[in-house]
Order: structure tokens, then sequence, then C-alpha cells
């Protein structure tokens, strides 16, 4: 699966253009051009929250070590990973214990597992271009553009470099809907739909899905109470030793650019995040447009 945020970013003075950018990567992923007037596609829809949708809590559950203190005060301390160490200097050598996993604060896919110091000095300088502009800027995701730039360091919970299954909950106007499962993210990277009764929903022949979370029931619970507000949020979740934790907040996944299989399905779940608005209209936030100048 392609990791579009780990390409080479257009330039600016090139497609200087929002609304161009979108038209034309939509293009190239989907193969056709977005209705960004009346979106009906999750895809599409989710190019249009690039345009249009400024609520101030999304910037502040997009950032790492934020939603940590905001997640916390909704479903308590047991749910929450511990924060190993956080800041923007990385020091000479860590004070925390090996295995843990570097990642940045102010975006996603940003990330680096140490088992080593040899770890740690190859992680110090891959990461220091994390700190140099703004995340999601060629992407148009807004929320990302002002979050303090900054590290966060957790203790690593997967097994040698084998990452534990995270379950991404799609929720729509207060209801959990969807759970995302990705596989072998670092070799063969798939991803499967479920629905809340884990039948799939996604179309991939695959020998070995994912059993259901032991707390499913708990964590869709979960979901609901943090993207309450939100006519449309995705939140991640991991099962460890048989617990739940809370991973990250989404606002864009896979920036509206990763094509469904079957393709009914882009329509599907547009439907869902359609009936939210209808009864969660959008408010009249405004930010302003994104400022490459920034960068």
């Amino acid at each position: 699966m392609m990791n579009l945020r780990r390409l080479p970013s257009l330039p600016h003075w090139l497609l200087p253009s929002a609304r161009l950018r979108i038209y034309v990567l939509y293009l190239w992923r989907h193969h056709r051009w977005p209705d960004l007037l009346t979106p009906r596609r999750f895809s599409e829809l989710v190019q249009w929250r690039k345009l249009h949708d400024r609520d101030p809590m999304m910037p502040v559950l997009a950032d790492k070590i934020a939603a940590k203190q905001q997640v916390e005060q909704k479903l308590g301390s047991h749910w929450m990973i511990p924060t190993c160490w956080s800041g923007r200097d990385l020091p000479d050598q860590p004070s925390w214990p090996y295995p843990f996993i570097l990642k940045a604060s102010h975006g996603c896919n940003q990330n680096i597992i140490c088992h080593n110091p040899a770890d740690w000095q190859m992680a110090r300088k891959r990461s220091a271009k994390w700190l140099r502009k703004p995340y999601g800027l060629w992407l148009d995701e807004w929320a990302y553009r002002d979050i303090p730039r900054s590290y966060i360091v957790e203790p690593y919970l997967g097994a040698d470099d084998i990452v534990p299954v995270d379950y991404k909950v799609y929720v729509f106007n207060g209801e959990a809907a969807l759970i995302q499962v990705h596989l072998d993210r670092y070799s063969v990277h798939r991803w499967i739909l479920f629905d809340r009764q884990w039948n799939q929903v996604s179309r991939l022949e695959d020998e070995n899905f994912p059993s259901a979370p032991v707390h499913l029931a708990r964590i869709l619970d979960s979901a609901e109470k943090v993207a309450a507000d939100f006519a449309f949020a995705r939140i991640d979740f991991y099962e460890i030793a048989g617990e739940p934790k809370f991973g990250e907040v989404t606002f864009y996944p896979g920036s509206g650019l990763d094509p469904f299989e079957p393709r009914e399905l882009d329509s599907t779940i547009g439907a869902l995040w359609l009936a939210g608005l209808a009864s969660h209209p959008l408010p009249r936030y405004h930010a302003g447009p994104w400022q490459p100048e920034a960068a």
C-alpha cells in the first residue's frame, strides 16, 4: 500500500491553490474527479473537510500530547499508554528503558522503534526533518498546521519489529460503525474493514483474518465517547495483554486518497458521514486557508 505522506511534496508555486492540489491528487489516486460541491463519497468528504472544516478541537485531538490529556479526562488513566518523554530537543542518550518508540507529536506515520543505542542514534538523525515544517502541508490537512512541532516517546508495546494490532474505529455522529484493521504494516501492507459485529465489510482475500479484540464492546463505547462532538472521527486503539489502550485520533484517514474495495464502499461509508452532518451541521468556524510560505 502506497504511503502518500512519504512522497515528495508538490511544489506550491506549481499548484498554489489548495483546491487544485486536491483535484489533482484525487484524480491521480481515484482516476476520477472529486465532487467538492455536493460530495457523496467518503473520499470526497475527506477532501471537503480539508477545505471547509475548521473546528478548533481538531488540532487539539490531532496533537498526540494534547490528545492524551483530553482523552484521559473522558476515559480514565488506565486507557493511556505512558509517556516516557516529550520535547523538541532529543537528548544524546535516552534516560528511559529500551525498547521504545519515538514519534512526531504533530503528525502521523512519523515513528521509529528503538531497541538499542544504535537505533537511537539513527532515530535522532532521521527524525530531525520531522520538525522542519508543518505536517500535512502538501496534502492540505489543516488540523495539523499549527500543532506545536515536537517529539513524544512511549514504551514499545509490540514484539520485536511486529507492531501491535491497532483497531481504527470509524465513528459517525457519535455512533461507532466500522473497525479498520491493518495487517503486516511493514511488509505486505493491507487493511480490512469490519462492522460492529465483526463481519467483514471490505473485499480482501486473506487466510488469516484478525480476530475481534476481547474488549470490542468497550473499545466501541470508548470511541463514541471520544468522538461524540464530531460528525466523523476515527479513534484508534490497541489491545495490549488483554487490556485496551487509546492510540490516537484521526480526521483525514488515508487523506481520503486510499481506494476502497469494493469501490461501492466509498459511497456507502460516505452516506454514514452525510447522515451525521444532517443532524450535526458544520459550525461556521474560520481559520483561513493554508499559508505555504509558513513552511
